[in-house]
């Protein structure tokens, strides 16, 4: 029962899931809001340009009805007047065209769903596969789809019928009316039919929306593993992560390990710690090179001594460096004192290497503040 239930779809789309789906250009989309929009703004198009339209294509028409013998006798400026006639239709009705673009664009904003993607429109092999259609064909979203027309059929189809059989009279009475009066009443049968018939596909409109929404992030559910994997993919696999980390370690160490020869002092417990600094003129503070505990301590150690960095016993000292600071950090501010005392024993060492004399004596209990104190490993 529990490896069933882990293969069913019964959690909700994670972000990255959704995301996903967007890049291929899966979004939700409903034919339906996008029909009552072309609708409403062709018709709010035509009640408020009517008759600027109307003009428009008389002018048209009596343009390009009329006779002139120029042509006739030049048929090859027939193209040209051709070309004059397309000209002037498509500025006559570019509002138009301008309004219907405008109310294709608004239903992806409404539903969220402005999204470019070019990979919907690469080509698939396994869209050619028939068998696949069929199975398309006979899904669960194609027979709602199917049923969703045929109610909007049923619906709008029984409106108009009733509709038709209260105005009956009307309609069989344009044949007695003058043609002035005819049209007037035709206008408004066109103009209260229209409405009902919005005000129906609003209906409509009202429950597929939310439906469209419902069924996209319903095909994006996932299982309980698909989670999990997604989880692990973005927070990484540990043991990837953790072979990425020890790589760091390794590269952070060898390049510390190369900057121990450019050491003036390496401070060590003499056994456990070793800390190599470094102060150049023009520094404000000293600069931890390198620092290790156990092995990787002995190994700075035996490289000091290889290039003739000097080595300093001063166990106090060699811990709260140790603890207290990392790699290319400069001393804290609290530990100068000390430090300062470190570096005089080496200037002084390193003077009687030029010149000779008595040999400097090592300072002895470097002494650091309490807070920075850490107690000696047994």
């Amino acid at each position: 029962m529990a490896e069933g239930s882990d293969l069913e779809k019964t959690e909700q789309p994670t972000g990255r899931r959704i995301e996903q789906a967007r890049e291929k250009g899966q979004v939700p989309h409903s034919r339906e809001l996008s029909s009552f929009l072309t609708l409403i703004v062709a018709a709010s198009a035509f009640w408020l340009l009517g008759g600027w339209f109307a003009e428009r294509s008389m002018n048209l028409m009596r343009k390009g009805l009329s006779f002139d013998p120029v042509f006739a006798r030049e048929p090859q400026l027939a193209m040209s007047r051709l070309g004059d006639l397309g000209f002037d239709a498509l500025i006559s009705f570019s509002p138009l065209v301008l309004a219907l673009i405008v109310a294709a664009l608004i239903p992806p904003f409404v539903l969220n769903a402005w999204v470019f993607s070019t990979k919907a429109l690469t080509p698939s092999l396994s869209r050619m596969n028939p068998i696949a259609g069929i199975g398309r064909m006979f899904s669960w979203n194609s027979l709602m789809e199917l049923a969703k027309a045929v109610l909007k059929a049923g619906l709008i189809g029984g409106v108009a019928v009733l509709l038709i059989w209260r105005e009956w009279q009307d309609i069989f009475g344009l044949l007695a009316q003058p043609l002035e009066s005819g049209l007037a009443t035709t206008g408004r049968l066109l103009t209260f039919t229209f409405l009902i018939l919005v005000a129906t596909m609003s209906i409509i409109v009202a429950a597929d929306v939310p439906f469209q929404i419902w069924q996209y992030y319903d095909r994006l559910k996932m299982t309980k593993d698909e989670v999990k994997q997604e989880m692990k993919e973005m927070d990484g696999d540990p043991m990837v992560k953790g072979r990425i980390r020890s790589l760091q370690r390794q590269a952070a160490r060898r390049r510390m390990m190369a900057a121990v020869p450019e050491a003036d002092v390496i401070v060590t417990n003499p056994t456990h710690y070793a800390v190599a600094l470094s102060y150049k003129a023009g520094m404000s503070a000293p600069k931890v090179l390198a620092k290790g505990m156990g092995v990787l301590a002995q190994k700075i150690r035996e490289l000091g001594e290889e290039h003739g960095v000097p080595l300093l016993e001063a166990p106090p000292l060699a811990r709260a460096l140790y603890r207290h600071t990392e790699v290319d950090d400069l001393i804290p501010g609290a530990l100068y004192a000390a430090v300062a005392e470190v570096l005089a024993y080496v200037y002084q060492l390193n003077q009687w290497k030029e010149t000779g004399g008595n040999l400097p004596a090592p300072p002895r209990n470097v002494d650091v503040p309490p807070e920075f104190a850490v107690p000696e490993v047994a």
